[in-house]
């Protein structure tokens, strides 16, 4: 079998050619047996299809067929002729078979049958090899490649900014801490502090939770420029929508105002789901597919209001509709599941911090299309977020998406030195840590805005899988970093 060169059960399956010989590699999937024939269903993970492999036990090596179980890694020449069955244009007839590696049945944890979420996350270093999974993955690189092809496409520069820093772009405090010191014989200062001058860095460092303070230093020379890294919260969440590592996107741009910034998320939104449309076509089906099935069973108010397929094409075919926080509170205040108490968080007052359920409330009940929500309370946003004339509020937006709630957040940034200094003593964020910061307001400021695009929470939107952990290869959460 050396000799000859593999060929990807994808090219097999799209070329729909026969009376051809091919090579192919994979792991079973299924396998059904009598005496006259042997059906095998093997995938590459080129493609969520499986060839379907034909293969006669009076040819074959009995030793072979039996080895070949639901898991197996096995190697196949044949011709490629019409199917005879449904399902499939073309199956392989069976010449010779090879097992690459074996997977003993009574072992190997994912067989033929139906599987919980929660069973998949204890082997995640299988999962891949399920359907769903495979069709996650191959979407999410998907994704990733639109993500730089947008940009570059626009002209921005890619920069990398630290993955270690010394600074808290969100003021949060929850970070995790970078060190060499020996935990065990720390070593700590006359007033009993720890000692970080004896560190690595020679001061206290933690992983990024953004990369936008550094994004916006390139800013301020590049023009325009995109960040795509990971980032890490060390926030004690077990929720379906955290992560203790994840990736973001954060462009920023120089002379760009909040409207910019609006019309750059909206048109990267679209231009994404669009792409995953156009390219992802039989993994979306069958992510479709399988939410209906999903669904069937539960009472009608308990079902999505759109199924995916249907939900991509309403991002992609709606301009996005914006509104003020302070439009959004008046709908909100006047709705009837707040009238009626059905909201878990009621809105009374302004200055409430919108929840998941008013932000799809508004996306999915009131406006029936993507919301853009500008100019929210300045006392519940970061404080480098430029300050508007009302002095009330801050020139922010969030983009707010069916069954997902906020996707986007961003602003237009505080570019005055005097706003921004006074905006980081009422907030107590050290400006001595911040200096260089401070210095890019010093030396030639320029108006300018960006935003951040958690990648898990769109791969969550395009795949409409419900659990933020299944849309990463190997999920980060308390108490768990296993693989």
């Amino acid at each position: 079998m050396s000799s000859e060169k593999r060929t990807k059960i994808l090219d097999i399956l799209q070329s729909g050619e026969v009376g051809t010989s091919a090579l192919v590699k994979g792991w079973v999937r299924t396998k059904r047996q009598n005496k006259n024939v042997a059906f095998i269903a093997l995938n590459d993970g080129s493609t969520i299809n499986n060839l379907q492999l034909v293969a006669d036990p009076n040819l074959i090596d009995e030793a072979l067929l039996k080895a070949s179980t639901t898991g197996a890694c096995l190697a196949a020449t044949g011709e490629l002729v019409a199917s005879q069955g449904s399902g499939q244009s073309v199956e392989l007839i069976v010449k010779t078979l090879e097992v690459l590696g074996e997977a003993d049945p009574e072992k190997y944890p994912l067989q033929p049958k139906k599987h919980s979420m929660e069973f998949l996350r204890e082997i995640a270093y299988l999962r891949p090899r399920t359907n769903t999974f495979g069709a996650i993955f191959r979407i999410r690189h998907a994704m990733i490649f639109a993500v730089h092809n947008f940009f570059n496409q626009k002209g921005f520069v890619n920069v990398h900014t630290p993955i270690i820093t010394a600074s808290d772009a969100e003021g949060a405090g929850e970070t995790f801490k970078v060190t060499t010191l020996d935990l065990n014989n720390v070593p700590k200062t006359e007033e009993g502090a720890v000692d970080h001058s004896q560190d690595f860095f020679e001061k206290e460092t933690n992983l990024t939770v953004s990369g936008q303070l550094e994004g916006e230093l390139a800013a301020m020379a590049l023009g325009q420029i995109y960040t795509f890294g990971p980032t890490f919260r060390a926030e004690n969440s077990n929720t379906t929508r955290h992560l203790a590592e994840f990736w973001m996107i954060e462009p920023e741009m120089a002379f760009a105002d909040l409207d910019d910034d609006a019309d750059l998320a909206e048109e990267m939104l679209q231009y994404l789901v669009g792409y995953a449309l156009e390219h992802c076509a039989d993994d979306l089906q069958f992510l479709h597919d399988r939410e209906v099935e999903e669904n069937k069973n539960k009472k009608e108010t308990e079902r999505p209001e759109l199924y995916l397929l249907d939900r991509l094409k309403f991002v992609v075919e709606n301009d996005f509709e914006r509104v003020t926080y302070t439009e959004a509170i008046q709908v909100l205040r006047n709705s009837k599941p707040n009238k009626k108490k059905k909201f878990k968080y009621l809105i009374d007052e302004w200055g409430a911090d919108l929840q998941s359920e008013h932000e799809r409330y508004l996306v999915e009940k009131h406006y029936k299309k993507p919301v853009i929500l500008t100019d929210y309370p300045k006392d519940i946003k970061a404080f480098y977020m430029r300050q508007n004339d009302d002095g009330k509020t801050v020139a922010a937006m969030d983009i707010l998406f069916p069954g997902i709630g906020e996707i986007v957040g961003g602003s237009q940034r505080e570019e005055r030195l005097d706003k921004l200094e006074q905006r980081m003593d009422e907030m107590g964020v050290p400006k001595e840590e911040l200096w260089w910061y401070l210095d890019t307001r010093r030396f030639g400021s320029a108006p300018h805005s960006g935003f951040g695009l958690g990648f898990e929470r769109m791969i969550l939107f395009v795949t409409g899988m419900t659990n933020i952990r299944d849309v990463i290869p190997f999920p980060r959460t308390p108490g768990n970093a296993e693989f």
